[in-house]
């Protein structure tokens, strides 16, 4: 493994990997195979295209990219550019893609240039797909030397206020995940990671640079497979993957259709989890039912992107999966510290529930073009003033053992699928309509642990008899589509507390009830 403290930057960990290992298999997809040294040189020559674009060092470029070996040669690209990437999903509805791109003052995107027009996105093009001279070196081109103080990727995460925001991230955030966590993970160059989470999922950052730190291979999973679970156990037996990530909520599914498929013999050595609170009782039946030799080691990790994919980590043990404690995500990795504290800042007495406040070299640059809500979210405190904390908004309790147990949000924001959700956000959307007078959103979580997103809303005088199926069409265009909600009710008003606040938990019943819901 090359070693982490000499490199300054993502784009040095990863040159000094390709000479080490110029041979290796770096990146897998359906069509084809890269070397180390052929994706450093497919990067080098999308990065020579980007700076004849007109790429400059402390630029954003956008990647605007399926699932494919294009991701990992472009995120490389655009960092060699001295630029940082912003995902840009394809998926995405052209609305939100087109706020991303002016928010983040985007002027280059790499990506189809007929889909960026289609999308609305007046941007310059840059095609990974005319690279004509695929075999060829790449050309001369003066490339900055990046520093670990420079952004590495602008992920955009659901806002409170209907907009979403962009979490700016450093190379040096990035390398000092890599080195705190790696450590606690018996892997090399013989792995096999998969990449299976969107780019726009931070998770993915983890997935592609903790291989590429290894030497190991990442193998992309194609979108149909990842959308079925079936598909999906079949692709882990082919491809002998080593390494997988996963949110517990499609994990369930992959559970499932693992045992109907008569378990098939399957090379996994580790399961890590994230973005969710995990099901103790899935991963105990799968590993039970597992069939390839030892049972992986189970993960479970948590963090927000606001400190770099990650902030804790834990094996899972067998006293931890039929044991009482809900959601166990251990304890801080090493660059990092978690306090507890209550709504006025103070620490909470032992054992008490208090909010996740993370300081250390995690910690991200903040949100672009958003200083009110960067001095808001991350805040300097401790002995001396000396110490940058995020307020995660998230609520743990510290057990006995000095680890903590993941409690849920304390406000409107909520992990959905392993996305970050603010239901203000949505709720913003479904209020801007003509149909909606007023609107709510919350979550139902099924005896059978499935989560669905319900919209409670109040008509507007006027409004068609079911405008459910026109709501949900509308959002469709707005919104990502793990933002639209799943089912719509219709009341008469929205349940309100004696102090005339929005009654969340009643709101919760209403949507659960059997009453009929479009």
């Amino acid at each position: 493994m090359t070693d982490l403290s000499d490199a300054g930057s993502l784009v040095e960990l990863f040159q000094a990997q390709a000479r080490q290992n110029p041979g290796a298999t770096a990146l897998v997809d359906a069509a084809r195979s890269l070397s180390y040294a052929e994706l450093d040189e497919a990067s080098d020559r999308l990065a020579a295209r980007l700076h004849a674009a007109g790429v400059r060092r402390g630029d954003l470029v956008g990647l605007l990219l399926p699932r494919c070996a294009e991701i990992p040669i472009a995120i490389l690209a655009a960092l060699k550019s001295g630029a940082a990437y912003v995902p840009l999903d394809p998926d995405y509805p052209g609305e939100r893609l087109r706020y991303m791109v002016a928010d983040a003052g985007i002027r280059t995107v790499v990506g189809d240039p007929d889909r960026a027009k289609e999308l609305g996105l007046h941007v310059q093009s840059v095609d990974p797909g005319q690279d004509g001279a695929a075999c060829a070196p790449a050309p001369a081109a003066p490339l900055p030397k990046v520093r670990g103080c420079d952004p590495a990727y602008v992920i955009y995460t659901s806002g409170s206020t209907g907009d979403p925001k962009g979490c700016v991230v450093s190379h040096h955030n990035v390398l000092s995940l890599l080195r705190s966590a790696l450590p606690l993970f018996d892997v090399s160059g013989a792995d096999r990671w998969a990449l299976f989470h969107s780019f726009s999922f931070d998770v993915s950052v983890w997935e592609l640079w903790a291989a590429l730190a290894t030497g190991a291979t990442v193998v992309t999973v194609p979108l149909r497979v990842a959308q079925s679970p079936t598909a999906f156990v079949t692709y882990l037996a082919e491809q002998r993957i080593t390494v997988l990530g996963q949110v517990p909520s499609v994990f369930r599914a992959l559970a499932a259709a693992y045992t109907e498929a008569d378990r098939p013999r399957l090379s996994l050595r580790y399961l890590v989890f994230a973005g969710e609170s995990v099901n103790l009782d899935v991963i105990a039946g799968f590993l039970a039912d597992y069939a390839g030799g030892s049972s992986p080691i189970a993960v479970n990790m948590y963090g927000p992107t606001e400190t770099t994919v990650f902030a804790t980590h834990r094996i899972l043990s067998a006293s931890d999966l039929r044991g009482p404690v809900r959601s166990p995500i251990g304890s801080s990795l090493p660059h990092l510290s978690i306090e507890l504290r209550g709504p006025d800042g103070a620490a909470v007495p032992e054992g008490g529930v208090g909010e996740m406040w993370v300081a250390g070299d995690g910690v991200s640059t903040g949100y672009l073009n958003r200083p009110e809500l960067t001095a808001e979210r991350f805040v300097v405190d401790g002995p001396g003033g000396c110490l940058r904390y995020y307020r995660t908004g998230d609520l743990a309790r510290r057990l006995a053992d000095g680890s903590f147990e993941y409690l849920g949000r304390d406000d409107q924001q909520i992990k959905l699928r392993g996305f970050r959700v603010e239901l203000g956000e949505i709720e913003a959307a479904l209020r801007a309509h003509e149909d909606v007078k007023d609107a709510a959103v919350t979550v139902i979580t099924t005896s059978r642990g499935a989560q669905f997103l319900v919209a409670c809303i109040v008509p507007a005088d006027g409004a068609p008899p079911n405008p459910g199926p026109t709501l949900r069409a509308r959002l469709g265009e707005i919104l990502p589509s793990y933002m639209v909600p799943d089912r719509y009710k219709f009341i008469s008003e929205l349940p309100l507390t004696g102090s005339g606040k929005l009654d969340r938990d009643e709101l919760r019943r209403v949507a659960a009830s059997r009453d009929r819901a479009a």
